[in-house]
């Protein structure tokens, strides 16, 4: 079983998710775009092991307090391989233009229907290319952790780096629509959803 905590980190207003699987309290951060000493605050309050950090793609805004963690913690960090590139150039990630200079060099490469172990349970790699070339979601039970792929009544934008409309089209048709129901989708911004309800009215799809 899992259970989540969300905070809205960076100037971008992404949202950072931090998954524990609730015997071990092993703990996962994904796409921490900053405030990285609210993240170890969550992860003290409640009495988590940090055991990776994830991104879901490697847009800078989702990257920006993944070193201070690193320092903090020493954990390691993965992404979808398509993205390592981007996420290591500052230029390419976009954050030398605000100022920033974030490069992220990962530890381990991520690729279609991996598995992220919490304790005895499991969190599933979706490829979900569109916004990005490696945007992946992360899938823990009925909880999808959808990145810049799909958002309530919207979609990721396919004009930076990486990005194909037909491709992210394609993405949430044929590895997000058809899962069920009653799967929370939890996106890199904004408020949550479901797939019924992104199925029945995204005005995108």
């Amino acid at each position: 079983m899992f259970t989540m905590k969300k905070l809205v980190t960076g100037p971008m207003q992404v949202n950072t998710y931090i998954l524990a699987e609730t015997e071990s309290k092993e703990a996962m951060v994904i796409d921490p775009g900053g405030n990285a000493g609210g993240v170890m605050q969550v992860l003290e309050q409640q009495g988590w092991n940090l055991k990776l950090i994830a991104l879901t793609h490697g847009h800078g805004d989702h990257l920006g307090a993944v070193k201070n963690l690193q320092i903090k913690t020493g954990v390691p960090v993965v992404l979808h391989e398509e993205d390592a590139p981007m996420a290591a150039d500052s230029k390419e990630n976009y954050t030398a233009m605000m100022g920033a200079g974030i490069e992220v060099y990962p530890d381990g490469l991520l690729q279609d229907g991996d598995e992220i172990l919490l304790g005895e349970q499991t969190v599933k790699v979706i490829h979900t290319p569109g916004h990005s070339q490696g945007g992946v979601c992360f899938m823990a039970d009925k909880m999808l952790f959808a990145g810049d792929t799909l958002f309530k009544q919207s979609i990721g934008r396919t004009d930076l780096a990486g990005g194909n409309h037909r491709q992210l089209i394609r993405s949430i048709h044929d590895k997000l629509l058809t899962l069920d129901d009653d799967v929370l989708v939890y996106p890199g911004h904004g408020p949550e959803t479901t797939i019924a309800d992104e199925r029945r009215s995204n005005p995108h799809l």
